[in-house]
């Protein structure tokens, strides 16, 4: 970003959940640029530190926060709190994906328990303690959560990672209700495929052949990356977004249905 951005977000405070890497390292990034002080949480510790270092320290922290443990989520909130004051943003993005298929026939129930208690368990956790801080505080927040375009369609395989992001847009949409008399705005994002790590990895395949393989899943002409996502959350975490709740933002450029 060039240094002329505008500030929209000036004395917001942010906490970004998975952080370190991926869309969650390009949000933090857009959020600072924008004015944001930014919390990074994950569990990546090197990544986290060396995102610190580059956005720099007095623009962001990083946090080591494992969001399937209730308790570090708790404890990421209140420490925010206690060096900030306040908590305005809540990008809620920590997800993992299983390496192996995952289809019906020969679903792995470890693996989807385990895949659960982050993309499920843990977005609720963080949500839940965000929300709880907003209201405390008597802030109009804005909580934005990472869905996916599979959280509004099937595929034959991966069935546990289309379930668990079925299930944040049912939090989305539900926790928006209730808070929304609040004054705090829950809403969600749902990217198509990005060449993350994340999904790279889920695949087996470097960043430019993901790259290549997602370019036909868009009929935009042209490569979805990070950072067309995280501009999507700059939008709804701002007041620009003031009066946009319970939304599935889907940034998949015309995903090829």
């Amino acid at each position: 970003m060039t240094s002329h951005t505008s500030k929209t977000l000036d004395g917001k405070v942010a906490i970004v959940t998975g952080g370190a890497s991926g869309i969650g390292e390009e949000t933090a990034r857009r959020l600072a640029n924008h004015g944001a002080y930014v919390v990074i949480a994950d569990i990546q510790d090197g990544k986290g530190r060396d995102l610190v270092a580059s956005i720099g320290s007095q623009r962001c922290t990083y946090v080591h926060c494992d969001v399937t443990d209730e308790q570090q989520v708790k404890s990421l909130v209140e420490s925010t709190l206690q060096s900030n004051g306040r908590l305005d943003i809540l990008f809620s993005n920590a997800g993992i994906m299983n390496k192996i298929k995952q289809d019906i026939l020969e679903l792995d129930i470890p693996a989807f328990d385990s895949l659960f208690a982050v993309n499920v368990r843990g977005m609720a956790a963080c949500v839940k303690h965000g929300a709880r801080a907003m209201v405390a505080g008597g802030i109009k927040g804005s909580i934005i959560c990472t869905a996916s375009l599979l959280a509004s369609t099937g595929n034959e395989i991966r069935v546990d990672y289309v379930m668990s992001k079925h299930a944040v847009l049912g939090l989305v949409r539900s926790a928006s209700k209730q808070l929304g008399a609040y004054g705090i705005r829950v809403n969600c994002v749902s990217p198509g495929a990005v060449a993350t790590p994340l999904l790279c990895g889920g695949l087996g395949v470097s960043e430019e052949e993901g790259e290549r393989m997602f370019e036909s899943s868009s009929c935009l002409k042209g490569v979805l990356k990070a950072k067309h996502v995280a501009d999507a959350v700059v939008f709804l975490a701002s007041e620009e977004a003031e009066f946009i709740n319970g939304h599935n933002l889907a940034v998949d450029g015309g995903w090829a249905r």
